[in-house]
């Protein structure tokens, strides 16, 4: 079975599932082939949850969609416009059909392997970052958010302790400010500010 960061075809089993987040409830179309096909999963719940959401506005992106639950729940949340990508084709026709079905405004969902289509600079950039798809990607995608983020912009992330929290903690600090936010049953939620020239 292809891992959900690629596009080998599958056989399609489109699901429904729904989530409440911060009080309010969204249902999303799911499918064989894409991350956390059963439902929210813990980390991104926790990433959502753990957000500071007066933080979160203007224009943001969700990096490596899957099937658009992050963009579109902070679409929701905050009043934000919201670019949406991922590598996966399955996964970015799902995100539009989730869009659609939660009535999202303002919200655009490409194709990009990274940053590889992106040309804007965004408030703030979210992931939840596809750690099976190796260490050279999870970087490109993390540090490569510094020139994406506009001068007093934000990356929020959730990373598990075994996943390597502690060594992404120390090479991020290096290109951000990093704050924990949350520390939960082994997961991390960080919040990585670019740095002050001077």
């Amino acid at each position: 079975m292809g891992q959900y960061f690629t596009n080998e075809k599958l056989v399609s089993n489109i699901k429904k599932t729904s989530c409440f987040v911060r009080g309010q409830k969204f249902i999303f179309n799911t499918d064989n082939g894409v991350f956390s096909k059963d439902g929210l999963d813990f980390g991104s719940r926790l990433l959502l949850e753990s957000i500071p959401l007066e933080e979160v506005g203007g224009k943001i992106l969700d990096l490596g969609c899957g099937y658009g639950v992050i963009g579109i729940i902070l679409n929701k949340l905050v009043d934000c416009s919201c670019d949406m990508v991922d590598v996966n084709l399955r996964a970015l026709h799902l995100a539009q059909m989730n869009s659609d079905l939660n009535n999202c405004y303002n919200v655009n969902i490409f194709e990009s392997n990274v940053y590889s289509n992106v040309t804007s600079k965004y408030s703030s950039i979210i992931t939840n970052p596809p750690i099976r798809a190796g260490k050279s990607v999870v970087y490109d995608m993390l540090l490569g958010a510094n020139d994406y983020l506009e001068e007093n912009g934000h990356l929020f992330l959730v990373i598990r302790k075994q996943q390597g929290a502690k060594s992404l903690i120390r090479d991020l600090s290096l290109k951000y400010d990093v704050d924990v936010l949350k520390k939960e049953k082994g997961y991390f939620i960080l919040k990585c500010s670019k740095k002050v020239a001077g």
